[in-house]
């Protein structure tokens, strides 16, 4: 059989699948990273939130135990206690990003899958014209060979009606 002359073509197809198997598989490992930061973010936001609640009441039975030694120490206890609110509000803010990246991250799978689909219905273009070729080229070999076998069918009926 004579070599299939858009062989480079079949095999570049082949690469383009492979590669882009290959981005989508990255772009799904990329996506689950994300939400992994994600919901370790949102533990983080809660175990703070649960620390700051405890420490606040901590503090409360402390000065209530102590008597209330003033205005100062609930002051200061405030503070403290916005200060807290302030760090979750910080996490809270990049718990906001971490979202907007997994979208983004979304968007990439999505396109990524797009892209194999797209290089994998090509592969199977050209697979689909090889083997239309082949079929082509062995039906041409047949009747090469049928007409051949006739010819030589022929002769020997003519060599036979001779003697």
């Amino acid at each position: 059989m004579p070599p299939y002359r858009l062989q480079v073509l079949l095999e570049m197809r082949e690469r383009a699948k492979e590669e882009a198997e290959q981005a989508f598989s990255d772009a799904v490992k990329a996506l689950e990273k994300e939400k992994a930061e994600l919901k370790r973010l949102q533990e983080d936001l809660e175990k703070r939130k649960a620390e700051r609640k405890q420490k606040v009441m901590a503090y409360l039975q402390q000065v209530m135990a102590k008597g209330a030694t003033g205005v100062n120490s609930l002051t200061m206890m405030n503070r403290y206690e916005d200060r807290l609110k302030d760090e979750e509000a910080q996490v809270a803010l990049e718990i906001e990003r971490q979202k907007e990246a997994i979208k983004v991250a979304e968007k990439l799978v999505e396109q990524r899958r797009r892209e194999m689909a797209e290089a994998a219905k090509e592969l199977k273009a050209i697979e689909k014209h090889k083997e239309t070729w082949q079929k082509q080229i062995r039906a041409e070999r047949q009747a090469k060979e049928e007409l051949n076998q006739e010819e030589i069918g022929n002769t020997l009926f003519l060599m036979r009606q001779r003697k």
